[in-house]
């Protein structure tokens, strides 16, 4: 993703293009720093212990029964392995523009996830169109820098019918790491309008490390001018 401005490319143009060189550098960068530092926080070897009972949360279901045979990848997935619990599903994807940076830094970690993890752009996901039945994405496209993009490229990869469950951090201000600000308009906008809505929850954080409580306890309530979550649950129409 990290491209190099070649020699062959005129000295105007570098001047262009180096300060996105250098936002996308220090933006994955930083994002992989995250990722070295929960590394040695689990001891050397991720924790993915977690990802079951949210994952179930988010798309509201008792048990995994319906990822049954179905192809599940998770945008925005990280190397910490996130879809390890789905041992039902026929193939478990995870889509994440540093794959080859996690490939080489939890090199162990990421062959033990029984997980085809596929790097992407900011522009493509380099997945065959109408192919995944599921797709969950947890605190994910905020840190995308073209949203559009990105969830014209989700919708593209979803079979018609299939199903996407995703986490959307609302109104957290820009960083360098996720440069959207989003809201319920730009969601909508982007990507709602073309999806049927099945559940739609939406609540401000909960206290300091326990930010999800209030979809854990269904005691939402939600004040547009403070940080928030959706929780969703919509098809591909």
């Amino acid at each position: 993703m990290l491209f190099r401005l070649k020699k062959m490319v005129p000295g105007f143009a570098k001047k262009i293009l180096r300060p996105v060189h250098n936002i996308l550098a220090n933006k994955y960068s930083s994002e992989l720093e995250f990722w070295k530092s929960r590394h040695r926080e689990d001891n050397g070897k991720f924790n993915n212990s977690f990802y079951k009972d949210m994952m179930l949360a988010i798309a509201n279901e008792s048990n995994e029964e319906f990822i049954n045979n179905k192809i599940i990848a998770d945008f925005g997935c990280g190397p910490r392995g996130s879809l390890v619990w789905a041992n039902s599903a026929k193939l478990r994807l995870g889509i994440d523009v540093l794959v080859d940076r996690y490939a080489d830094e939890f090199k162990q970690d990421i062959i033990s996830h029984n997980t085809l993890y596929i790097k992407s752009t900011e522009k493509c996901i380099p997945i065959p169109n109408n192919y995944v039945d599921i797709v969950f994405s947890i605190n994910a496209m905020d840190h995308v820098d073209n949203f559009s993009a990105m969830c014209a490229e989700i919708l593209r990869i979803l079979k018609i019918g299939g199903f996407l469950y995703c986490s959307f951090n609302l109104g957290e201000p820009k960083s360098a790491t996720e440069p959207q600000k989003l809201s319920e308009s730009i969601i909508h906008t982007n990507l709602l309008n073309k999806m049927k809505i099945h559940e739609y929850r939406i609540t401000n954080k909960g206290p300091q490390g326990n930010i999800y409580k209030p979809f854990y306890k269904n005691e939402l309530s939600y004040n547009s001018n403070k940080e928030g979550f959706l929780w969703l649950k919509a098809s591909k129409l």
